[in-house]
């Protein structure tokens, strides 16, 4: 009998330097012959190579910009490149919906340059959604110009840029590359000082379609109409190019977006290498309750394999906390091993611009061998070629998915995509059926730039801009209906209606606020809380104002760069977090308390003779109760703490199912066994909404409360208690219709709820469909007589879902 290999920490065998396989290959050949771990791979699927589809640079491009091309080795076009030029040049906004690493960028780039070679006093403007996305492409850019012997120039305008720089931007530039929020309260309220750029506007550039979408997106539809309507009064009219990764409905999206009719290049000519897509499905470790091993540590052992072989790679997390459990967890393993832990680095929102564009450049030149990042490295940044992508978790879409798998093979060479799923319900029930993965349809981006609240804002910003004359439309809004709401902006005193020459009503801006400073285009505190540290007093990073409740509370701990800081005070009234280094062998995780109260019903139907369905706008309150202390490695909980900031109120819209209490006390069970299969009858609920609607599970917030305000009079029946209300709410202030698609398939969510039940394996409840019992822990008794699952099913019984004929 063969001795057994020393594990490590992590629960794989111990390597060393000298006997690693290298190179992708060899460990992939390693994992097969792993009987263990081989077994827990659920899917192994090669896409094959695809090879280009060419075509000649178009005879009517600028002779320098041709022998720019020509210099960087471009002799020809992919077919839709070339494809994208004729459009532009031709005068016709388009979309371009092709895979990552595809070669978008010049397929905006190209009509540019030609047209600055032709009209040097033409301008152009680049919207990007984040700041280092701008500044990766301004340089980009400037070289391509360069070589090409144009002296328009580029210049990124945002909150970084230093007073001489926008000088210079408003006078000189020919590219303009900014992010909507700058666009928003910087270059439209003073559009007169940027005449030059919007007098010669002939190009508007905006990339990363696909991440406008739900409030953002609604937002920035209306600064696209805001500024057609700036660009026309100095007598311009762009044509808009829009890029997009795959979406289900890039020519619809962008349609919506710019209110005006777009063409479609989706026929990608890229060729792309070979690509290995496989999902590994931790092993259950705990059959009664369906826990399965940890995906955090299973996908560090899975990368550690790749990186100690020379294997560039990508380890996306969920999570700022999740990116900084990994990256410690696989710097202490290379630590462990004698080799240089700086070859792996952290990348994610918060850490400070300088950081970010050091780690872009190390692995751009190759010095760095593993980045752990979160989606903050989802987006079209250069970072060079990368051999393999492991995502901890799926990311909540199969186009978020898609686009973060993109970022292996850029160079046209064999790739890894691996998939490491949790014991998230959503992640299991893909885990199940792994190969709708490789041929689900992709999502759609939706907004709606029409709701009241964001479009009432978005006019008075444009009032203040320019006066509206009466019969004037708003971007695609209609004469009529921009009317109706500028006649409710008078009566506010807002605007203020002259007779004008023309003998119509003009509405002029008539208070001395300045409405684009109140217009949060994200829908949340614009103001970051600043993270110092003590002793030193240097700023280490920021982070929002809402993440800040669940992460810099006072003794959170802090990690950065796979270091970990105590946070000794929060100032919460000035946005400042006070920390300090320690050493601790464990990190903290908060607990949030969310409760619902309806504000308004906009509809309601009986669903059967006892449950009841409703749909309207409700008040999300949610509130940070306390923390869990988790130790490093083992995840065990040793401890617990309370925390003491003010709640946080959103108002969204939602659907709503409140069971009677009558049948509540009808069950052969206990009221809190009830209750707490319920509780589970909302987490299925919400997974097959997520399946089903196509939408991210982020985007959709459930919980279980009361219909009416449970704080009130007691019941009038003298009983105890109240109705139980299942809440599956938009999860974004305002909502963008998600609660009303619900509503409208509520039927077929039930139904499928309960197909989704009575289809799993498990007998008592586990985290792929119901999930086990709450307070259940591994070890514990077992909850007989009365199983989650089986008491969720008899509960749907009773309320008329029947069950599979």
């Amino acid at each position: 009998m063969k001795p057994e290999k020393e594990a490590d920490a992590f629960g794989g065998p111990r390597r060393t330097p000298w006997n690693a396989p290298r190179g992708l290959d060899a460990v992939l050949q390693g994992w097969r012959s792993d009987r263990q771990l081989s077994s827990s791979f659920v899917l192994d699927e090669v896409t094959p190579a695809r090879a280009g589809s060419f075509a000649p640079i178009p005879e009517e491009v600028a002779p320098q910009v041709r022998e720019a091309l020509q210099k960087r080795g471009i002799e020809q076009l992919f077919s839709h490149q070339a494809e994208a030029y004729r459009l532009a040049r031709a005068g016709q906004s388009l979309v371009i919906a092709t895979p990552t690493a595809s070669g978008k960028s010049l397929c905006y780039n190209l009509p540019l340059l030609d047209r600055f070679a032709r009209e040097p006093q033409a301008r152009a403007l680049y919207l990007f959604p984040t700041k280092a996305l701008s500044r990766d492409q301004e340089e980009s850019l400037r070289a391509l110009m360069r070589e090409a012997g144009l002296s328009h120039g580029a210049i990124t305008f945002d909150g970084d840029t230093p007073a001489d720089a926008r000088r210079a931007a408003r006078e000189r530039s020919g590219v303009l590359l900014t992010n909507p929020d700058m666009l928003h309260t910087g270059i439209l309220p003073h559009h007169a000082s940027w005449a030059r750029l919007f007098s010669n506007l002939r190009y508007v550039v905006i990339d990363e379609l696909h991440t406008y979408r739900g409030v953002f997106g609604s937002h920035l539809a209306n600064v696209l109409r805001r500024l057609q309507r700036v660009a026309r009064f100095h007598g311009a009219d762009p044509v808009f190019v829009a890029a997009s990764a795959t979406i289900g409905n890039p020519q619809a999206h962008a349609k919506r977006m710019l209110g005006r009719e777009v063409a479609l290049v989706s026929e990608s000519g890229a060729p792309s290498g070979e690509r290995r897509v496989m999902v590994f499905n931790p092993p259950v470790v705990n059959a009664e309750l369906g826990i399965r091993a940890s995906y955090l540590k299973t996908a560090v052992r899975l990368t550690a394999d790749l990186v100690r072989a020379g294997v560039s790679t990508l380890l996306f997390g969920q999570s700022r906390n999740n990116i900084e459990v990994m990256l410690k967890y696989l710097r202490d393993r290379f630590v462990e091993e004698k080799l240089d832990p700086a070859l792996i680095q952290g990348y994610r929102g918060g850490y400070l611009p300088g950081t970010r564009r050091a780690t872009e450049a190390a692995l751009r030149a190759g010095e760095v061998r593993c980045v752990v990042a979160t989606n903050a490295l989802e987006l079209g940044i250069d970072i060079g070629s990368l051999d393999a992508v492991v995502c901890a978790g799926y990311p909540g879409s199969v186009a978020a998915l898609m686009q973060r798998f993109g970022r292996a093979g850029r160079r046209g060479a064999g790739s890894l995509a691996l998939l490491v799923t949790s014991s998230a319900p959503l992640d299991q029930y893909l885990a199940a059926d792994p190969r709708f993965l490789v041929g689900a349809p992709v999502e759609h981006a939706r907004i709606d730039p029409d709701n009241v609240e964001i479009l009432v804002q978005h006019l008075k910003c444009a009032s203040f801009e320019l006066p509206f004359e009466e019969g004037e439309p708003f971007g695609d809004v209609p004469p009529e209906s921009t009317a109706e709401a500028l006649g409710f902006l008078a009566q506010h005193e807002v605007v203020h209606p002259t007779v004008g020459e023309s003998g119509r009503r003009v509405f002029h801006w008539s208070t001395d606020a300045y409405p684009a400073n109140h217009v949060s285009l994200r829908s949340v505190g614009w103001d970051n809380v600043v993270i110092i540290e003590r002793g030193t007093d240097r700023t280490l990073a920021e982070m929002d104002f809402r993440s800040a409740h669940t992460m810099l509370h006072e003794q959170a701990i802090y990690q950065h760069e796979g270091e970990q800081y105590q946070v000794e005070k929060f100032d919460y009234e000035n946005h400042k977090a006070f920390v300090r280094k320690v050493a601790p062998d464990y990190f903290t995780d908060a607990m949030t308390y969310v409760r619902v109260h309806v504000i308004q019903e906009d509809q309601g139907a009986p669903m059967g003779p006892d449950l009841q369905a409703g749909m309207g706008e409700v008040s999300v309150i949610e509130k940070v109760v306390g923390y869990k202390k988790i130790k490093f490695h083992t995840h065990e909980n040793v401890g617990y703490g309370d925390v003491a900031l003010p709640e946080m109120q959103m108002h969204t819209t939602s659907l709503w199912l409140t069971v009677p209490e009558s049948v509540v006390r009808s069950m052969r069970a206990p009221r809190p066994a009830v209750i707490d299969a319920l509780r589970g009858v909302a987490t299925a609920l919400r997974t097959v909404a997520c399946v089903g609607l196509m939408i991210d599970p982020r985007d959709v917030g459930k919980t279980l409360g009361s219909r009416d305000d449970a704080e009130g009079p007691p019941r009038k029946d003298g009983g105890v208690g109240f109705d139980p209300t299942l809440f599956l709410y938009d999860n974004v202030p305002g909502g963008v219709g998600l609660a009303a698609r619900l509503y409208d398939q509520r039927d077929e969510l039930l139904l499928r709820a309960r197909r989704l039940l009575e289809s799993c394996a498990c007998e008592d409840g586990c985290p792929a469909c119901i999930g086990p019992a709450a307070g259940a822990t591994p070890g514990s008794a077992p909850v007989e007589p009365y199983p989650r699952k089986r008491l969720g099913l008899e509960l749907l019984s009773a309320l008329g879902v029947a069950g599979m004929q």
